[in-house]
């Protein structure tokens, strides 16, 4: 079954690549019908990345406090959830989406930001995990936001993050495949799992698709931050 064009076109205009102000006014507005719309396309990047989170990390997991970044509605939230994770935090860069994750109960704190453009609101080495689902893409939250992530994240914390491998965001996954490689070479964190999964999502057009499949294809990361990282070098 085709997908419905409303749904094909709310999904371009978010990864258009327009201007900061204009796509968090159309996250705001598609927060109504956001999981509608991704459970339409068959995204799967919640399901998958809180399984390998959970696979990697060591038991008991009630009480280990994480991060969802680029939050969304809660879809990762109600992931770690069903895997036994309850201490959630969330943050994000539209209120309308926070407004919906809000409503599921399922985070304990939930805060406004706009990552790439200023600091995660947590301390330092506060989060057994961080997790960024959906986010890093071309037109989305850059690269450079990784020293972030690792900040906020505790020695020995582990960061589970997720990027597509669609035609139209390989350069984006080159620059980030760099970054994650540089961080590890500096003794940053080490990773764990990078796992490429062909059926990711229902792809939005034929050029999107891998291999005539109908869907694009996605990876997710696992890293384990080092007891003692060294950022300043290089």
């Amino acid at each position: 079954m085709a997908l419905p064009t409303a749904v094909r076109d709310r999904v371009a205009a978010v990864h258009r690549g327009s201007a900061l102000p204009e796509r968090l006014r159309l996250y705001d507005g598609w927060a109504a019908l956001y999981e509608q719309d991704v459970a339409a396309l068959e995204y799967r990047a919640p399901y998958l990345a809180a399984a390998s989170l959970a696979f990697a990390f060591p038991a008991p997991r009630a009480e280990a406090r994480l991060l969802d970044v680029a939050c969304g509605t809660g879809l990762v939230a109600r992931e770690l959830h069903r895997r036994g994770f309850r201490c959630v935090d969330g943050v994000d860069g539209s209120a309308g989406m926070l407004e919906r994750a809000r409503s599921t109960g399922l985070y304990q704190e939930l805060r406004l930001c706009v990552l790439g453009r200023e600091p995660l609101p947590a301390p330092a080495e506060h989060y057994d995990a961080v997790t960024v689902v959906g986010a890093l893409g071309e037109g989305q939250v850059p690269s450079t936001v990784l020293p972030e992530l690792l900040r906020v994240t505790k020695p020995g914390g582990f960061l589970c993050l997720t990027t597509r491998s669609n035609p139209s965001n390989l350069r984006y996954k080159a620059e980030l495949e760099a970054a994650l490689g540089q961080l590890e070479q500096r003794g940053a964190w080490q990773k764990l799992q990078a796992q490429e999964v062909e059926y990711w999502e229902r792809a939005t057009s034929e050029e999107e698709s891998t291999q005539g499949t109908g869907y694009i294809s996605g990876v997710v990361y696992i890293y384990q931050k080092c007891s003692v990282p060294n950022l300043e070098e290089g």
